[in-house]
């Protein structure tokens, strides 16, 4: 493993330089010996080396399981906030540098060489803290001023930032639901496709149930984000970034659209009503389902056919291509059969369109 090569690396250099300044030192103050190559600075060196070296075999899988640690827990933050919190480190740093600087004149030991570190170590971490916790004030500061600078675009520079598309960030239902991948076959959907890392693990974990219901779901997710991601000529994107401190998936995916100035897509009614509330931009596929169904008025004629019994005395049942039940009176007789219809109102719910409607041949008989 390179990293260990490496720790164990700095081990031999450190424990060469400590032995080049210090065992001299110390084998002076004992003098056991008069031999003047025991105290040599060189042989101090490979000595030092030598015993950092096999105490780095000891230490090694340690400090490698530690920069492991901290090397996922950087992968896991999303890029603001990891920009944010290394700029207000910088500006802890430089801040630190200035009030030190004059310290390390004085000369009482304490002072000029402890007091500067401690200062340097406190006001980096201050400036850490600033920098990652403000992040969205400062986000929203630099949105301000970019819309100062909207204002005074003129209207082609405006028309030019309008037609770049945002990206748009999937949801486990829409995922789950599959139709997202024919609107993307379909070019509806512009812009990158985002789908979060936290969403996957979302749909890994239902795949993975116990329930036959929700693993068929989940596995059908799955084959879905394949099918987007290989054969559709969209752009995908996979956000690794995930916000720790915010459990709900949903709210991750709010969070994430005001972070990337992203669109969530979704069929889920709660999300979108939440997105409304926290203007976020959300596209609903539920929306533009009922948005392109046919359009049928009272007094026109369709071609149906009728497939089940209805729930009032003497009804059939029967649905257009789009799943829109039609409630054909008097329709029990022609359960099985293709007929025409007459449609007599439309009724709109909240969960969908519903179609009234009687045989046209009962209408030719009165």
């Amino acid at each position: 493993m390179v990293l260990k090569r490496i720790v164990h690396l700095f081990f031999i250099v450190l424990g060469g330089t400590i032995g080049y300044l210090y065992i001299p030192v110390i084998i002076n103050l004992l003098d056991f010996t008069d031999a003047s190559w025991v105290a040599s600075p060189y042989l101090g060196t490979v000595i030092g080396a030598i015993i950092l070296f096999f105490l780095s075999y000891w230490l090694g899988d340690y400090i490698v399981g530690f920069l492991k640690w901290v090397e996922e827990s950087l992968i896991k933050l999303p890029a603001g906030d990891l920009f944010f919190g290394s700029v207000g480190l910088i500006v802890g740093l430089v801040i630190a540098y200035f009030i030190s600087a004059p310290l390390q004149d004085i000369n009482i030991e304490v002072v000029s060489q402890v007091l500067p570190l401690f200062i340097m170590i406190l006001l980096g971490y201050f400036g850490f803290q600033v920098g990652f916790r403000r992040r969205e004030e400062f986000v929203n500061l630099m949105n301000i001023n970019k819309r100062e600078r909207d204002k005074r675009k003129t209207p082609d520079e405006e028309l030019l930032a309008n037609n770049h598309p945002k990206p748009k960030i999937l949801d486990t239902s829409v995922i789950i639901d599959g139709r997202v991948a024919d609107i993307c076959q379909t070019k509806f959907l512009e812009g990158t496709i985002v789908i979060p890392q936290f969403v996957l693990g979302e749909l890994q974990h239902i795949a993975d149930s116990s329930d036959v219901l929700k693993r068929n779901r989940g596995r059908r997710g799955l084959d879905v984000l394949n099918r987007i991601q290989k054969e559709l000529p969209v752009e995908v994107q996979i956000y690794e970034g995930d916000f720790e401190e915010i459990q709900e998936v949903d709210s991750k995916l709010i969070k994430l659209a005001k972070v990337m100035d992203g669109i969530v897509v979704t069929n889920d009614f709660n999300l979108n009503k939440v997105c409304d509330l926290q203007s976020v931009a959300v596209l609903n596929i539920n929306d533009l389902a009922n948005a392109v169904k046919p359009v049928v008025l009272p007094g026109e004629e369709l071609v149906v056919q009728v497939i089940k019994d209805g729930k009032e005395h003497n009804q059939g049942v029967a649905y257009l291509d789009d799943g829109t039940m039609i409630v054909v009176e008097e329709g029990r007789d022609y359960i099985g059969k293709t007929i025409e219809v007459l449609i007599t109102s439309v009724l709109q719910t909240s969960a969908g369109r519903m179609i009234f409607a009687k045989p046209k041949l009962l209408e030719k008989a009165l």
